[in-house]
């Protein structure tokens, strides 16, 4: 059994294929970044699915694409997790991005390719590898234009009292904005991050507001000047992007990509889908 696994900050998505390439089962679980959650949580949350649980013994390709898995030390500590969980299996960990690559561009062209979910990245893809001139420092330095970036800039906006009234009471009305409940999540739970990004669906729903418009444009803008424009050819090849804030913010993207002379490429909600593709081309 062969296992692919495309995991952000929130959750993660698996299928499960034999080895003539046919879907046994899909399931989810909770995030598995090694940036939020420690080994016994991670342990915690595939023992918590009876599906990956109960077939764990009979894996024996585990392919996971990780949100924070972008340096060797995080991949050598997600390998040993699986292969303490996943006994017969030979395990390759890559991050994210590589599972956005591979979905959006299963002919392996050259591309950027960028990341915008709960958190967000980008990348240059050679047509083998890809080549990252930024190195993400996650959601409190980084992160920018991601959902868990739009929820803060939104509850910020809230409390300095910028967010014009009638935005106000609809914000207001939607989600428990007490104070205490606020620092709670952030500073006593897991997963601030993930957190953050549940206040993006607000944004989302009120797009064609101009205050929101407006918030949406400048987040993209710096996301082109600081993640897409570090590539010298960037407006020579197309821009791939995945993530739920790409997805339904997609025409949003094509407009500010435009204004920058840049090419908006295939726009995917979940790569899990496109990875079957992937690996059934290479």
């Amino acid at each position: 059994m062969k296992l692919l696994v495309d995991s952000g900050a929130t959750k993660a998505d698996w299928i499960a294929l034999d080895e003539q390439g046919n879907r046994l089962f899909t399931t989810q679980t909770l995030g598995l970044s090694p940036e939020v959650i420690n080994k016994e949580e991670a342990l915690e949350r595939l023992e918590a699915r009876f599906d990956i649980y109960n077939n764990r013994k009979d894996v024996t390709n585990l392919f996971f694409y990780g949100a924070g898995c972008g340096t060797d030390r995080m991949k050598s500590y997600m390998s040993g997790v699986f292969q303490e969980f996943f006994p017969n299996a030979e395990v390759v960990v890559k991050e994210d991005t590589y599972a956005a690559a591979y979905a959006t561009n299963p002919t392996n062209d050259k591309a950027i390719v960028c990341i915008l979910g709960t958190g967000s990245n980008c990348s240059y893809f050679d047509g083998k590898e890809l080549i990252q001139k930024v190195q993400s420092l996650g959601y409190i330095a980084m992160d920018d234009c991601s959902g868990n970036r739009f929820g803060r800039d939104l509850v910020r906006a809230y409390y300095f009292n910028k967010m014009p009234q009638h935005l106000s009471e609809k914000f207001a009305a939607d989600y428990n904005l007490d104070p205490d409940v606020i620092k709670h999540n952030l500073y006593k739970e897991p997963n601030p991050n993930a957190y953050l990004a549940t206040f993006a669906k607000f944004l989302i729903q009120n797009k064609e507001d101009a205050f929101i418009k407006k918030i949406i444009t400048d987040a993209m803008q710096t996301f082109v000047d600081n993640y897409i424009l570090q590539f010298d050819d960037a407006r020579e090849v197309p821009v791939h992007f995945v993530g739920s804030i790409a997805f339904y913010l997609k025409a949003e993207l094509e407009e500010v990509l435009g204004v920058n002379g840049l090419k908006l490429g295939n726009v995917l909600r979940r790569p899990i889908d496109g990875l079957i593709e992937y690996h059934e081309l290479n």
